[in-house]
């Protein structure tokens, strides 16, 4: 009987140390890697239409070498007659 009740008992420290052990180095939701914000310049700017701008004219001077620049969120494109234009949610054409 008193064997019984020993084996109990460890076995009962053993899962109370796993679950500590485990909580310890478990990964927390809270925790989270920050990279900060994407600050670029405006060289970075300049060469990379991607890149969303609220400058006009660097908007303009990227259609004019890219035929595509990224202005308040929206992705305009230059076509070969110099029309400019963006897709709508459904693939259209809207042209300026």
């Amino acid at each position: 009987m008193l064997t019984i009740l020993v084996s109990l008992f460890l076995i009962i420290v053993c899962f109370i140390l796993l679950y500590f052990y485990i909580k310890r180095y478990q990964r927390s939701p809270k925790t989270k890697i920050s990279f900060g914000t994407f600050n670029p310049n405006l060289k970075e700017e300049q060469f990379n239409p991607d890149i969303n701008t609220n400058n006009w004219d660097l908007h303009k001077l990227r259609l004019d070498k890219f035929k595509r620049s990224q202005y308040k969120g929206l992705t305009f494109f230059k076509s070969s007659e110099d029309k400019i234009y963006y897709l709508s949610e459904n693939g259209i054409k809207v042209y300026c």
